[in-house]
This record gives C-alpha cells, sequence and structure tokens, in this order.
C-alpha cells in the first residue's frame, strides 16, 4: 500500500468532513468551493504554517514531532481511533527501512491455546489484525460456525462478512459489522502498510464487492474493544453476546476476543445448548478417528 497516498487521503478526509461551524470559525455569507474546511482554516487551528500543513497533508509526516500531531488531531476532531490512526502514519513515516520488513508469520503459543481451552463458557479465538481466525475453543467454534464452513485455510472474518451471502443472515446488523470490518482493516493498513497478506485481501474484496470498495475509500478507523455482537445462529437462533477484545501483549498484532451472555438469559441457555452439542460433536470426531 502507497503510505503517502493513505496519509494524503486520510487528512483530506478528515478536513472535507469538518465544517467551520463544528471547528467554532466565524462563517460569513458566500459560496465556499470545498467541502469542509479549507487548508487555511485547517493551519490556523492546527496552530502551523499553510505550507507546512501542506505538506502534510500531501503525505509527508517525517520528522513531525508529537506535539503537531496532537494539535493536528485536535485541529481536525479526530476521534480515539483516528488519534492513533495519524500516530501509526507518522511512525510508519519516520521508521528505518529495517524496522518495515514484513513480519514472521504469527503463531498461537501454546500456553494462548491452552487459555481458550479453559474459556469453557465463554466463545473465544484469537484473530490478527487481518481479521484472520488463527485459534478458537471449542464454543468459538460452535458459535461462529458459519465463518468456519465452506472455508478453505485459515477462516477471515472480512472474507465471510463481504464474499459469503450466509454472513447477511448470521450478523442481523450486518450493515454496521461490515463498516466495522472495513474500518479495521483500514487501521491495520496504517499500523503496517507492508503487509503483502493484507494487500491481497484489500485488492481481492475491493474487486469483488460494492460495499467494501465504497466504505474503504471513506478512509474510516475503529477501535474494536468492547460492545455487542446480535447473531442468528443456524441452531439456536438469535444470539446478543457481549464481547471483550483484549490485545495480547506477548504477540504483536494478536488479540483474543471472548463473548458472554447474561446470566439466567435465554442467551445463556442458548450458549450452554451450543457447549453441549460442540461437546457432542468433538466426541464424535474422537470416535471416528478411533
Amino acid at each position: 500500500m502507497d503510505h503517502r497516498s493513505e496519509t494524503r487521503s486520510f487528512l483530506t478526509s478528515r478536513r472535507a468532513r469538518l465544517s467551520p461551524e463544528q471547528a467554532g470559525l466565524p462563517v460569513y455569507g458566500g459560496h465556499r468551493r470545498v467541502a469542509g474546511l479549507r487548508r487555511e482554516e485547517a493551519a490556523m487551528l492546527a496552530g502551523v504554517s499553510v505550507d507546512y500543513y501542506t505538506r502534510l497533508e500531501r503525505g509527508n509526516l517525517s520528522g513531525v514531532s508529537e506535539s503537531v500531531l496532537e494539535s493536528l488531531a485536535r485541529a481536525l476532531h479526530l476521534d480515539d481511533a483516528e488519534r492513533e490512526h495519524l500516530y501509526d502514519l507518522a511512525r510508519q513515516a519516520n521508521a528505518s527501512p529495517r524496522s518495515t520488513r514484513r513480519r514472521p508469520a504469527q503463531r498461537i503459543r501454546t500456553g494462548v491455546r491452552h487459555l481458550l481451552d479453559a474459556m469453557t463458557g465463554a466463545p473465544a479465538y484469537v484473530r490478527n489484525g487481518r481479521l484472520d481466525i488463527l485459534a478458537a475453543n471449542d464454543l468459538g467454534r460452535a458459535v461462529f460456525a458459519p465463518v468456519f464452513e465452506n472455508t478453505t485455510g485459515t477462516p477471515n472474518m472480512a472474507r465471510f462478512v463481504f464474499l459469503d451471502p450466509a454472513s447477511q443472515t448470521f450478523y442481523r446488523d450486518w450493515d454496521q459489522l461490515a463498516e466495522d470490518a472495513v474500518a479495521l482493516l483500514r487501521g491495520e493498513a496504517g499500523r503496517d502498510p507492508y503487509d503483502r497478506d493484507l494487500s491481497a485481501l484489500v485488492g481481492e474484496l475491493s474487486t469483488r464487492n460494492d460495499h467494501f470498495r465504497t466504505w474503504w475509500a471513506a478512509h474510516n478507523v475503529r477501535l474494536h474493544r468492547t460492545g455487542v455482537k446480535r447473531l442468528h445462529h443456524p441452531v439456536v437462533g438469535d444470539l446478543t453476546l457481549a464481547y471483550e477484545s483484549l490485545d495480547l501483549t506477548a504477540d504483536q498484532g494478536l488479540r483474543l476476543n471472548a463473548y458472554s451472555a447474561e446470566p439466567g438469559s435465554p442467551d445463556r441457555d442458548a450458549l450452554n445448548l451450543l457447549a453441549s452439542w460442540a461437546a457432542t460433536a468433538d466426541q464424535h470426531r474422537i470416535s471416528d478417528r478411533g
């Protein structure tokens, strides 16, 4: 991916969405030729010269100081995810060639697998920034069974969402979830623009899905830390699950996603049923191998 182009498009899109009124600037009569703020206005709000701001918006973040990044984030009203994305872009612009080499293949440590297996009452899986599911416990595989079905190789949440029609039945809030998936991939592109597998994934989804192509062009980024997923499971029907998404601090780029249901609720009963179903299926697999 072109790092300078990504920076240019991101900053331009953030400036275009911010009106003078939202920025606290006086508005005078007459037609404005640009959507949102002018470059001169953005530069004034950030406390930098127009020439320097123009350099930043052209994608050149090399040598930019933290204080300027903070001023820019405030001027453009960036939220936490957007601010983090801006810092990621700046880190890449100032990284040495040695530090931008391709990462080694991501592996799941034995201790993480044991942790997943110990979480018998909570569906859980580990994913990377490309939304590949690298490991899951039995209940996680049972709850997200449609994601694991009809796939070759490593299951990928984004491929399932945008290329498998079953996703629109499985995810009851498909539009929001799909837009969030694009925003997560956009954030990952800022953290690791040299990831060839990510570039290939984005190219594939952009070619094959109009929704993805439109949302990718919007340059939105989001954090994925906690929330609610509303599913329609093929075995137990509707499920509403809270989730927590946690960084595995010893494993760069990996996150543990775990889901839970309110105790005593129909959702909890459905999870218990799926746990029994998963255990039975696992016993059948062991018997078949024997």
